[in-house]
């Protein structure tokens, strides 16, 4: 019998992610976006769309270095090709610009 209990702190950790970034008082601020951004990286490297999505474009649209900004662009290519429509937006806006 498998156990569910290793998937929920993940689960968890992704939803508090979320909600920082989508909080009007909170999201804008660079302390918030860091830790944010640190609770999204494993869900993204597991495949979790959702956070690939999201951390790519914090990455792009927040890190000042080419090498973060390039990873960025990668996770929002994952996101993109997985069907995430937020991160085809943000994909199509980067090659615009």
């Amino acid at each position: 019998m498998k156990s569910s209990a290793p998937a929920a702190p993940k689960r968890f950790t992704l939803k508090v992610a979320l909600w920082l970034l989508d909080s009007p008082r909170l999201g804008h601020k660079a302390n918030v976006k860091h830790l944010a951004g640190r609770m999204l990286k494993q869900p993204a490297r597991e495949g979790v769309v959702v956070a690939q999505s999201r951390l790519g474009q914090l990455m792009c649209r927040d890190c000042g270095n080419a090498r973060d900004q390039r990873i960025g662009q990668e996770l929002l290519r994952q996101a993109a090709r997985a069907g995430d429509p937020a991160a085809q937006t943000a994909l199509s806006h980067l090659r615009r610009s």
